[in-house]
């Protein structure tokens, strides 16, 4: 099989996957909404949530996973399969043990954590000491969760894409069951959902475990923090870990001056990520993870040319179809909140601040989306200085940004200061995505294929076609609110096909072909 084919059957995988862990996402959240609105409940549970998961993305998405996988691929490249299983044994018990006093620390410190993210809860003690109580639930998610990160960069290290993929589906399963079976049943539903929280995390470890044991990656776990090869993994981590997250990191700011603004700007931003994320996760997240083991192995193998071809046809497909993602978020913002969420606890108002927002995020979709991808250029050649020189620049500016942003949309009366912050991290991630591609060139690592022009001009008409078509279908809100359900469910359907129709039509009569994507080499 040709390394395209091969990326693209991967891609198609952990895409569909994927996409379907995020529409199980969206009824999670429609469940979410629909319970407990975005009220003070909601936002105590969100804060209690984002904690551990920040850590999860920071630590084990963010910097275990992404320096892991050069690691172990270097390993099995120039040593042998016992020694890769020797290192996933060392890492993994180092891991279990440091997690743990994490997560005890964690739970201890469980007030003092509320006050820091979110010190706007101090205002009401009631909500306070919610939020405290469901972090104390949802913290050692924290610890499963990581090792379910590590698992899956074994695993993907292996060419076995699909199984971290599909691990997701199994906490928005849990957190659908607790907010539809359990939640009624409890006096403050909120404690149910971050109970699911902790079985999702058991549910998803013990999900991945026998699919090591296939690859006979599943070593009796030892303390390895002498070992050099892990020595080599917390090095690349550390600065990873602000290279990395730095949109976690905006976010994270986001939720603390959103936490001082209006009652539910925390709920408004996050059901507004929550869309964002879904293209994020189906096209950009998906072309990262799998070129990431394949850009590391083109590095412990000196195929520069291989390197700078798979990151050349990655960038192009990620233009390909970011572009027109990033479109219909933007121009569909109100259909697709209004669909979505707008029942029963959720108001109209609620549903028009979120879509405020997911404008703002929609602007700077290209921006997360080429970090993704471009931050995968130097982590698989283990260079994580750079990214941490780009990111602490970009996360500096985005946060000088949001104070900007919300003095602004207050001083101006708009009545989405929430949208502030969204716009500023959006910016942020274009400052972000700019400096990593400049640094790419400037080493030579990344080289351009000659075909980008064509292909710019071909996606921007395409695009343009695309814009105004969907001018049409969802720029008038005030309808939506009106409709029931079914109108809404088919309306929405209706315009997001039409827009694909009209995108891939235009593209296909200026010239393109799939067969122009098809030119990466082995």
């Amino acid at each position: 099989m040709s390394a395209h084919s091969s990326l693209w059957k991967a891609i198609g995988s952990v895409g569909g996957w994927t996409f379907l862990s995020r529409i199980l996402g969206f009824a999670r959240d429609v469940a979410f909404a629909t319970l407990l609105g975005a009220g003070t409940g909601m936002d105590a549970f969100l804060v209690a949530f984002k904690i551990p998961n920040f850590f999860r993305r920071l630590f084990g998405e963010g910097a275990l996973r992404q320096s892991v996988v050069p690691v172990l691929s270097e390993t099995r490249s120039n040593g042998s399969e016992e020694e890769a299983a020797d290192l996933v044994a060392a890492v993994s018990g180092t891991l279990a043990v440091v997690l743990i006093v994490v997560t005890a620390l964690g739970v201890l410190a469980a007030p003092a954590l509320v006050y820091i993210f979110a010190p706007g809860f101090t205002q009401d003690a009631s909500q306070f000491r919610l939020t405290v109580e469901l972090l104390r639930l949802t913290f050692p998610y924290l610890l499963f969760i990581s090792l379910v990160a590590l698992a899956g960069g074994v695993l993907n290290t292996y060419q076995r894409f699909s199984v971290p993929a599909f691990t997701p589906v199994l906490l928005n399963v849990c957190l659908i069951l607790a907010a539809v079976l359990v939640g009624p049943l409890f006096a403050r539903p909120e404690v149910a959902l971050a109970i699911g929280v902790l079985v999702a995390g058991l549910v998803q470890l013990g999900f991945q475990l026998p699919f090591l044991a296939r690859l006979g990656q599943l070593p009796r776990p030892r303390w390895g923090w002498r070992d050099f090869r892990v020595q080599r993994i917390l090095k690349l981590m550390l600065p990873i870990i602000f290279g990395a997250s730095v949109t976690q990191i905006n976010l994270l700011v986001n939720t603390v001056i959103a936490s001082m603004l209006a009652a539910g700007s925390v709920s408004w931003l996050y059901y507004a990520d929550r869309l964002m994320e879904f293209p994020l996760g189906v096209f950009s997240i998906a072309i990262a993870t799998v070129i990431l083991p394949n850009l590391s192995g083109h590095h412990a193998t000196q195929s520069s040319s291989s390197f700078s071809d798979t990151l050349d046809w990655a960038l192009k497909l990620l233009l390909l179809l970011g572009l027109p993602a990033m479109i219909g978020l933007f121009m569909l913002a109100g259909p697709l909140v209004t669909t979505l969420f707008d029942y029963r606890s959720f108001t109209p108002h609620d549903a028009r601040m979120s879509a405020y927002a997911l404008m703002a995020y929609a602007f700077g979709f290209m921006g997360f989306s080429l970090v993704k991808v471009l931050v995968t250029g130097f982590f698989s050649r283990q260079d994580s200085r750079t990214p941490v020189r780009c990111g602490v620049i970009a996360m500096s500016t985005a946060i000088l940004l949001n104070g900007f942003f919300v003095w602004l949309f207050e001083w101006r009366s708009w009545t989405a200061p929430q949208a502030g912050l969204a716009l500023a991290t959006s910016v942020g991630a274009f400052i972000n995505a700019g400096l990593l591609y400049y640094h790419l060139r400037k080493s030579c690592v990344y080289l351009p294929g000659g075909d980008w022009l064509q292909l710019l001009w071909r996606v921007g008409l395409a695009c343009a076609a695309m814009t105004a078509t969907l001018f049409f279908g969802g720029w008038d809100w005030s309808r939506w609110l009106a409709w029931p359900l079914v109108m809404r469910v088919g309306w929405l359907s209706a315009w997001i096909g039409i827009g694909a129709v009209v995108y891939f039509g235009v593209l296909f009569l200026v010239g393109w072909r799939p067969r122009h994507m098809q030119g990466v080499t082995q």
